[in-house]
């Protein structure tokens, strides 16, 4: 995967430096940014993962990897509550960046499909926004029925914030579908038990 997959068509989304919000140095550092997240997700799919990729769609760049189900803490009723996996054995990451700075997008609605190497069609389940140590992603622990070769089907539908700029605010309008053919995965899973409080 490469870090510079942003930079090839900037005009979709606009990458505009002469408004009334942005500038050649603003879009300049906003590419940093980018370029910080996607040496984060290469870290993370060539060395945590069991593997990954990505594609451009529309106005976002979005990618995927793979791992071992694993514990995550979820917050109810103002209380963190660890949750280890049970049936679960894989842990499936989205990313979804902007496809011209690659930034990560947050407040996108995310679902995921898997179809087994045999045919069946799993899902699609809601991927929700993840805070991890070193990157934001969109993921969910499933239940799969076997190892080998998956389709992934990644559907996004636009977020509703508000988008700053008269000109490179026109962006994220559409829902976006992608397929990721020969995913490659290895059930597992990965409990951890948390350190007393």
């Amino acid at each position: 995967m490469s870090t510079d997959t942003h930079l090839s068509g900037a005009e979709k989304p606009p990458m505009d430096p002469n408004t009334s919000e942005a500038t050649k140095r603003q879009l300049e550092l906003a590419i940093g940014q980018g370029d910080a997240y996607h040496k984060a997700v290469e870290y993370m799919v060539g060395t945590i993962a069991k593997g990954g990729g990505m594609q451009k769609k529309g106005d976002y760049l979005i990618g995927y990897a793979v791992e071992d189900a694993e514990g995550m803490y979820s917050f109810d009723e103002g209380e963190l509550t660890w949750n280890n996996p049970k049936e679960e054995n894989q842990h499936l990451e989205i990313v979804v960046c902007d496809g011209s700075d690659g930034r990560f997008i947050p407040g996108v609605s995310v679902a995921a499909t898997l179809v087994t190497p045999s045919g069946e069609e799993l899902g699609p389940h809601d991927q929700v926004l993840v805070w991890h140590p070193m990157i934001y992603h969109y993921a969910r622990n499933w239940i799969l029925p076997e190892d080998g070769e998956y389709v992934l089907r990644v559907h996004v539908d636009p977020p509703t914030f508000m988008r700053h700029d008269e000109v490179n605010g026109r962006r994220f309008t559409e829902p976006v579908d992608v397929e990721f053919t020969g995913v490659k995965i290895e059930r597992g899973a990965e409990p951890v038990t948390p350190p007393a409080q």
